[in-house]
């Protein structure tokens, strides 16, 4: 079973700075009803609670983006951030170490970011190359606020079942208390990790487990009931 998880710890670094990024990427305090918001997670959190788009309401959710998106509105503004995306990330694209793509079904983007600087093997700490390409990621979420982002971690089949299982959910989790060190609200944030059980090449070879060991980014609009 895959554990959901969220990058709540950080949230109460988040709380003493009481401040927000709106979609032009501009700082600005919180209002009462968004560190109520906030605060109630940072609560749950010690408690056990998950905050996911599976257990919080959308109301809750939507409020806290400043509103969804309707209509033509969701597509130009998933295109716009793919774009932005493409441009931030061109260096890690050309390399092959990043790629982006445009699910149909609901407009979300993949961005899939291969082991290349990613985790050294058995690892669940972030390198330095990776740590610079997620600080490009999450200026373009704080810009792009009115969207919901899971990271999920994948691994080659090199292990067992078990231990894959769960060094992906810390790998997933190293992410996300990346991005939200990086002010990316956390009620916008979830996560889980797949293990070896989607692999996108071929675990024979080192090249298709370097591909294997990966993070997956989901970004999905949030969209106006």
């Amino acid at each position: 079973m895959n554990t959901r998880f969220t990058a709540l710890p950080l949230s109460a670094v988040l709380l003493l700075s009481a401040c927000a990024t709106n979609d032009l990427g501009d700082s600005r305090d919180l209002n009462k009803t968004e560190t109520g918001a906030l605060i109630g997670a940072a609560g749950g959190a010690a408690l056990g609670a998950l905050i996911n788009r599976n257990n919080r309401g959308k109301g809750a959710l939507i409020g806290a983006v400043g509103g969804g998106l309707a209509g033509g509105a969701v597509g130009y503004y998933m295109d716009k951030q793919a774009k932005d995306l493409a441009l931030q990330l061109q260096p890690e694209i050309q390399r092959g170490e990043v790629s982006i793509a445009t699910r149909a079904s609901d407009n979300a983007l993949i961005v899939n970011m291969t082991a290349a600087t990613g985790f050294d093997n058995l690892s669940t700490a972030l390198k330095p190359g990776y740590t610079a390409t997620l600080k490009k990621i999450a200026v373009v979420l704080n810009q792009y606020g009115k969207t919901t982002v899971t990271v999920i971690g994948h691994t080659d089949s090199v292990g067992s079942n078990a231990d894959n299982q769960a060094l992906s959910e810390k790998r997933a989790q190293s992410v996300l208390d990346f991005f939200a060190s990086q002010n990316v609200n956390p009620l916008r944030l979830d996560g889980y990790g797949r293990g070896e059980t989607q692999p996108r090449a071929d675990n024979a070879t080192e090249a298709g487990r370097q591909l294997n060991r990966r993070v997956e980014l989901i970004i999905v609009p949030v969209v106006a009931a």
